[in-house]
């Protein structure tokens, strides 16, 4: 069983990320090459596309939101995502039972303590009655009906026990940080994907990885068997901590010198948070400086493929702050690569900041 260095490993994800170079392929080809993207923020996907994707203009994802080949929602983790909509049909169901374990915690269940939760979403679903709704007036109908509890907690309840796609228009490109205003649809669930189907495809978009890596991304849990049985149609390795890695069987690994280009990555990025030990993109250090939280992932930008910083917009400047001095060569590579997203952020100037 071969031994993969970190340096391998980077560069497989940047690889599979297309984030060693940018592709050609269509938008709905990288969002289903990535299962999903991370939505927290609607403007953060398409920063993401945009670094990915060669020429990726606002409306080449617009176009795929207002026309439903592509939606966003709660998905991985509990979180919102961008998927195309027959894979959040498929997986939606698979990944149910993650959602289903976010609303037992304590935010929600003190709040519909002695409510029949099948009852609650089934109410949920007569209010939609199969058309967009508003988040706060589908809040302000089922308060209506449970007096004394928080509408707004009863249908975020209902959001996350069911499959409610959001509006295209509060899902698009426009004011950073996320909408006061969310529009909400029912949809139908197709026969759910198997966990091996969804395993493949995340190892197609961050392999090689282990157990944990794929349960952290997914937030399902006990993979284990599930992998056990995939043994004969995968490849193992060992990472550098002496740990257990698995890959497809005919995923290739890039030249661990290839070069890696300065990338800008969006808020919330899969490429940072799809794995348990994330390690091969981001030091630990570094990690609590754009993770300072649960609930934020901060913007960053890769020198030679790691983290080597954050950024930000903000009054028309994008202002990039270095966790470490950098190369006079590395610094001129980061600010090109915010100079060119300058016009795509609406943004008039860059400004750079780095210890001395």
């Amino acid at each position: 069983m071969s031994t993969l260095s970190l340096r391998v490993l980077n560069r497989a994800l940047l690889q599979r990320q297309f984030l060693l170079a940018r592709t050609d392929a269509t938008p709905l080809e990288v969002i289903g090459r990535l299962v999903a993207m991370q939505a927290q923020e609607p403007n953060w996907p398409f920063v993401g596309l945009w670094s990915r994707i060669r020429g990726f203009e606002h409306s080449d994802l617009t176009t795929l939101l207002e026309d439903r080949q592509v939606v966003r929602s709660s998905l991985l983790r509990s979180t919102q995502h961008l998927a195309g909509a027959d894979d959040f049909r498929r997986f939606r169901p698979l990944l149910q039972p993650v959602l289903d374990r976010t609303a037992r915690t304590a935010y929600f269940s003190r709040n519909s303590a002695g409510l029949d939760t099948d009852e609650l979403v089934a109410t949920g679903l007569r209010v939609l009655g199969g058309r967009a709704m508003p988040r706060k007036e589908l809040a302000r109908r089922l308060a209506q009906g449970h007096p004394g509890r928080d509408g707004r907690i009863l249908a975020g309840e209902v959001e996350v026990r069911t499959a409610l796609v959001h509006d295209p228009a509060t899902a698009g490109w426009g004011a950073w940080g996320n909408r006061s205003s969310v529009s909400v649809t029912a949809v139908r669930v197709a026969e759910p994907a198997g966990a091996k189907e969804l395993i493949r495809r995340y190892l197609t978009a961050f392999g090689p990885a282990s157990v944990k890596d794929v349960q952290a991304w997914s937030g399902l849990t006990r993979l284990s068997e599930v992998v056990a049985e995939m043994r004969a149609e995968l490849r193992w390795y060992r990472d550098p901590h002496g740990g257990e890695l698995v890959d497809l069987a005919d995923a290739e690994l890039p030249d661990p010198d290839t070069p890696a280009p300065a990338r800008l990555l969006p808020g919330f990025d899969n490429a940072l948070l799809g794995h348990a030990d994330r390690t091969r993109i981001i030091s630990d250090e570094d990690r609590k400086r754009i993770m300072p939280g649960r609930a934020l992932v901060r913007p960053a930008f890769l020198v030679d493929g790691r983290v080597h910083g954050s950024w930000s917009v903000s009054d028309g400047e994008l202002r990039l702050t270095a966790f470490r001095p950098l190369p006079v060569q590395d610094r001129a590579a980061v600010a090109d690569e915010a100079q060119r997203l300058l016009p795509f952020v609406a943004a008039r100037r860059v400004s750079f900041s780095a210890p001395s």
